[in-house]
């Protein structure tokens, strides 16, 4: 029972990781820019942590709702896709971007028509939830020579090579430590727990034959008033 759930426990764990790496390192997608606009957004208590602290971002006012600036974009396969763009500040993920202004100025500027596009890569973080107004936050953008170029995402992969070094590092200490610290007590529990039950065993036959040599000295006695013979 203990074994499933570890299991379960471990799975989970694997899920949240997953999930946290997911939403807060970089990605890159190829877009062609058609817009770039602000909009008053509401900022609830379901949606507020996809978006940029209050004080790294424009202040929100007496509704709740926040000017925030956005990018329309269209991908390669005609599918629509729209990006935030907020100062981030020392908070988490910490991409330390001060400069929302300017990408702003810069995704205007790189604006395109189907007639004769520009397609750009736009790296970002975050997910994309219709349901609770939740948008990815562009962090720059570098134009491209077309839709079929795809730029290697350096950034993520830097990341996730680090964290596996690190991740290497702590498996081999937790080993050592394990080995060292954990793994003597176990067994010193473990030949504890064993002589405790050879003493049980020893003691359940030592009463098992003491409790045999009553029984038999009880039944010569009471056959001896039955006049049979004692043995």
């Amino acid at each position: 029972m203990f074994h499933y759930v570890k299991v379960v426990l471990g799975v989970l764990l694997g899920i949240v990781v997953f999930m946290f790496l997911d939403y807060s390192l970089p990605s890159k997608n190829t877009v062609r820019i058609t817009n770039t606009y602000n909009r008053l957004t509401s900022i609830t208590s379901s949606n507020a942590m996809f978006y940029a602290a209050e004080d790294t971002g424009t202040v929100e006012n007496a509704s709740g709702q926040r000017d925030v600036r956005f990018f329309e974009t269209v991908r390669p396969n005609g599918k629509v896709y729209v990006y935030r763009n907020e100062d981030t500040g020392w908070i988490w993920p910490p991409y330390f971007k001060y400069d929302s202004a300017n990408l702003h100025a810069e995704a205007t500027n790189l604006r395109s028509t189907s007639a004769d596009p520009q397609w750009v890569s736009i790296t970002s973080y975050g997910w994309r939830i219709p349901w609770l107004t939740a948008y990815p936050n562009a962090i720059s953008i570098d134009t491209l020579a077309g839709p079929d170029e795809r730029p290697r995402n350096w950034g993520a992969m830097v990341i996730c090579l680090v964290l596996l070094v690190f991740l290497a590092l702590f498996w081999r200490m937790w080993a050592q430590f394990r080995e060292r610290t954990i793994d003597p007590v176990v067994d010193q529990v473990d030949q504890a727990w064993d002589r405790v039950e050879d003493g049980a065993d020893a003691a359940r036959d030592h009463i098992s034959t003491s409790t045999a040599s009553a029984q038999g000295r009880f039944r010569r006695w009471l056959d001896s008033f039955k006049g049979k013979p004692r043995k």
